[in-house]
């Protein structure tokens, strides 16, 4: 026990050197602790020291003088240390100016001026879209379904093309594999109609050409094809009349069946899930997306990108929000698709958003983001 008293002592004397060491001219690289208690022995005779410290003070308020035009108080810190030098040159007049605005306040001063004015001007019907990313898991099947069922909502008339060999979005839309007769497969690879497999769905004005497991063999069926970029584009060709959007939920690849549906439609919308992984392939589709215009179809474009699985609680979902919109501007739907339960459990019912849980967050989103897509172009009679 006698041992443990001085081992007591030393350790208090111990934490006792981080108060006295910021209190010393030039801090001493000796760790050792016993010199440690002699310096605060001395600590009275050192306090003249820390008195001549603030003599440089008046420095700064010199500056401040100079100064007298700057707000120096409300100018962060790291401002003056970028633009310093400009600042003193007189340009701080023009300096707000010269500040980045932030994705927000780009957002809101280049928004107003493509609203509907200009898009549902350019949207003519009947249109092809394609729900295309490379990344999987991002909700393309989740908003071909819900978006197409919200269209039918409003009115319009949907034909939803499962292009996927999963064929989620044939069962998110209360489809069978075994109780289909023609699949999309039989459209491109047996030049089979498309009227003859076009399934009704349980919403009004909704259909869905239904995707089997024989699609998972037309990547390698198609290779040897004559115009085997362009096959589906000349399927669709006679029933692109009878709906006002088609959208071709793409499967998560940059193969052949995502070429043709790239080469078969009118536009093209990027849904982004908000975290890192989802943005890194995104520059790789557009890419894509540019050699297909420039080969197999002129007038392709990226409509819109929609921000899906958005969670506001963490902080990487608002700054890939940010980015995306700072890099993309307008292309960006206003709408965000949160990342809700009840939009994961609606397909296992087989029923769309809107059908499943028409009061949810999800099927609220989904509505307005069909509004924005469509930009309230008139529907055809007939």
């Amino acid at each position: 026990m006698a041992t443990q008293e001085p081992d007591r002592s030393t350790r208090r004397r111990w934490f006792r050197m981080p108060s006295s060491q910021p209190h010393r001219a030039a801090p001493d690289p000796d760790p050792e602790p016993d010199p440690a208690p002699q310096e605060s022995d001395h600590e009275h005779s050192e306090t003249p020291v820390p008195r001549d410290v603030p003599a440089p003070a008046p420095v700064p308020s010199v500056e401040l003088e100079s100064n007298a035009g700057v707000v120096a108080p409300e100018i962060p810190p790291e401002v003056p240390s970028e633009a310093g030098p400009e600042g003193a040159n007189g340009a701080t007049v023009a300096s707000p100016e010269a500040v980045p605005e932030s994705p927000t306040e780009a957002e809101e001063r280049v928004y107003p001026e493509q609203t509907a004015e200009a898009l549902a001007a350019s949207l003519t019907l009947p249109r092809v879209i394609s729900i295309a990313n490379q990344k999987g898991g991002v909700g393309k099947t989740t908003t071909a379904v819900n978006l197409g069922a919200a269209l039918a909502e409003i009115g319009y008339r949907v034909l939803v093309v499962d292009l996927d060999p999963q064929g989620n979005a044939t069962t998110g839309l209360g489809i069978s594999h075994r109780n289909v007769e023609g699949s999309i497969y039989d459209v491109i690879m047996n030049d089979t109609p498309v009227d003859d497999c076009v399934e009704p769905t349980s919403v009004k004005n909704l259909f869905v050409c239904p995707a089997t497991i024989d699609l998972a063999g037309a990547e390698i069926e198609l290779v040897p094809a004559f115009s085997r970029e362009l096959k589906l584009k000349r399927a669709l060709q006679s029933a692109r009349d009878d709906y006002d959007f088609t959208l071709i939920d793409c499967p998560p690849s940059l193969g052949l069946l995502t070429v043709n549906g790239l080469a078969a439609s009118d536009d093209v919308i990027v849904p982004i899930q908000c975290e890192y992984y989802a943005l890194e392939g995104l520059g790789q589709l557009l890419r894509n997306v540019a050699l297909v215009k420039s080969n197999l179809n002129p007038e392709l474009d990226v409509r819109g990108i929609v921000l899906t699985m958005y969670d506001a609680r963490t902080r990487l979902a608002v700054q890939v929000e940010a980015e995306v919109r700072e890099h993309f501007g307008p292309k960006v739907y206003r709408t965000v698709v949160p990342r809700t339960v009840r939009i994961s459990e609606a397909p296992s019912f087989g029923e769309p958003i809107i059908v499943f849980d028409p009061s949810s967050r999800g099927a609220i989103a989904y509505r307005e983001l069909a509004k924005e897509v469509s930009r309230g172009t008139a529907r055809r009679v007939g």
